[in-house]
């Protein structure tokens, strides 16, 4: 197939500034500051960026890894491209989840509902099908009967009915999405897949994310801090969801009023735990209503259920206080929410 012609530009195109930024040499290039981020991010968003500049754009900053500055400067500019309305109440827990499973089932949504079923208000946000043979949290919490909203108007109907919704991302920043999708056309990973893990869309006091590297740990915590996000919890979770993985030592790293701590959460499980076969939701629902015994759904419910609760919490400051929350809050759930 022969490339596309091209016409030569007149002048040169307003987003050939940031390339250059980003991809003039060792000795000239540099990262973005926030303001020139959120400007750049923006013109992508708007459709106002030729394709091949959009991807020498994200590859530039995949292959130097962005900083916390650029991070924050791109949530900036999807945050004044999100049209959310007034929401009549706070949004206790923003839940993004956009990795999906591969080797294990999605404990993780048990989790999320539990916190739903003790009076949190959990938003959970995503995009499915960007990366092949994973199963993503719409289809898994469609196959479970819970909550998917269309728009800001469901979403906030089932917040207040159910405690818990599940937004596509498409449904709010379609723009995105789209560029999202751009991975199996560029092969990688982009700085997108990053950032929406920051995005809390509804603005919730706490947000809990999940890296699927522990060095970007700091990365998403320097840039919550930037958009002064009040509470945070980051960790990597199994797979790349904010799930705790009961056979691993778990590093929290918990942004709370502007000050970093960090604790351990250690492994309740030490033998080598294999990986199913494929993901699947029975399991999850067999577990809520006591018709099985897996000991790693429970622990993996439990012990991620336990780390929301450290974020949401205040009160409580130790692993160990947490864990026992969180099994008061497993023996009081109502088992029919699964039906």
């Amino acid at each position: 197939m022969k490339p596309p012609k091209t016409q030569p530009l007149a002048q040169e195109h307003p987003f050939a500034q940031y390339i250059r930024t980003l991809g003039k040499g060792k000795t000239g290039s540099r990262s973005l500051n926030q303001d020139e981020a959120a400007s750049a991010f923006s013109m992508l968003l708007r459709d106002e960026a030729d394709p091949l500049q959009v991807g020498a754009f994200l590859m530039l900053l995949r292959v130097k890894e962005e900083t916390g500055e650029e991070l924050a400067g791109f949530v900036q500019a999807c945050r004044e491209q999100i049209a959310i309305p007034e929401l009549p109440a706070q949004v206790d827990l923003d839940w993004p989840s956009y990795a999906g499973k591969r080797q294990q089932h999605p404990w993780y949504i048990l989790a999320m509902l539990l916190l739903a079923n003790s009076g949190y208000r959990v938003l959970c946000h995503g995009s499915a099908g960007h990366t092949p043979g994973r199963l993503y949290t719409e289809r898994a919490m469609a196959e479970l009967g819970l909550p998917i909203a269309a728009n800001w108007q469901q979403a906030e109907q089932q917040l207040g009915s159910d405690g818990l919704s599940y937004l596509p991302l498409h449904a709010f920043c379609p723009a995105l999405d789209k560029l999202m999708h751009l991975k199996p056309l560029l092969g990688l990973r982009s700085p997108v897949n990053t950032l929406a893990r920051n995005l809390n869309p509804a603005r919730a006091t706490c947000s809990v994310q999940s890296i699927f590297h522990p060095a970007y740990a700091r990365l998403h915590q320097e840039a919550d801090s930037l958009l002064q996000q009040p509470s945070a919890l980051v960790y990597k979770g199994d797979g790349g969801e904010a799930e705790i993985k009961p056979q691993a030592d778990t590093r929290l790293h918990l942004l709370r009023d502007g000050a970093f701590t960090q604790s351990v959460f250690p492994r309740a499980i030490h033998a080598r735990v294999a990986p199913v076969e494929a993901p699947a939701t029975a399991p999850l629902r067999q577990l809520w209503r006591n018709q099985s015994g897996d000991l790693y759904g429970l622990t993996a419910t439990l012990a991620t259920t336990a780390a929301a609760l450290l974020l949401l919490e205040p009160e409580i400051s130790t692993v160990v206080q947490a864990r026992q929350r969180a099994k008061e809050l497993w023996q009081q759930r109502d088992l029919q929410r699964l039906d």
